[in-house]
């Protein structure tokens, strides 16, 4: 016997959830001006908005200019941090989880505390913070379907960064399993 449970939540626009388990994860509000006037990691002027529309889009080809502008030997920016919350909407929307997403974010935070890098500026925090909030929880729904040992790494790097494990986060977003083995085997 079925027993009607009454109307079912409303599902949030955004990632077809529980809208009252879902984290919104605001656009950054920038003007144009702004997002120009934003640095990347070789702290100069980098807007990513075209790679994230191509990226959106599915131009996976945009993965190698975000890795390349928002990262550089360690150094990151203000376009670095604006990235995360598009990056995070771009990749629910568009499904399948990918290593790129939550290697370049883990990355992108774990270069945070690196000495010359800027902090997150106050109008980019609250949408970097949900963002990270946003992401931890797909990271986790996806962890349970995902065998993918690069996949797999990228989602408990992040999960260990957010939960204060930075050094746990490091090493398995940044090592693979053999380089792991072989620190361990040097112990």
């Amino acid at each position: 016997m079925l027993i009607d449970a009454g109307p079912s939540a409303p599902l949030c626009s955004y990632c077809s959830r529980d809208e009252s388990r879902c984290v919104k994860v605001p656009e950054p509000e920038l003007s144009n001006e702004r997002w120009a006037s934003l640095r990347g990691g070789y702290r100069v002027h980098y807007d990513p908005r075209p790679a994230l529309h191509r990226l959106a889009q599915g131009d996976v080809s945009a993965w190698d200019e975000l890795w390349n502008e928002l990262h550089h030997q360690g150094d990151i920016g203000e376009a670095s941090f604006a990235a995360v919350p598009c990056l995070v909407r771009i990749h629910e929307r568009r499904g399948g989880a990918d290593w790129n997403m939550y290697g370049i974010i883990a990355t992108i935070e774990l270069a945070r505390d690196r000495v010359g890098n800027p902090p997150i500026p106050p109008d980019l925090q609250p949408s970097y913070s949900a963002a990270w909030a946003h992401l931890v929880d797909m990271g986790l729904r996806e962890l349970a379907t995902t065998g993918d040992p690069m996949l797999v790494n990228g989602i408990l790097g992040v999960v260990a960064i957010a939960k204060g494990q930075r050094t746990l986060g490091r090493i398995a977003a940044h090592f693979t399993e053999d380089e792991r083995i072989a620190i361990l085997a040097g112990m």
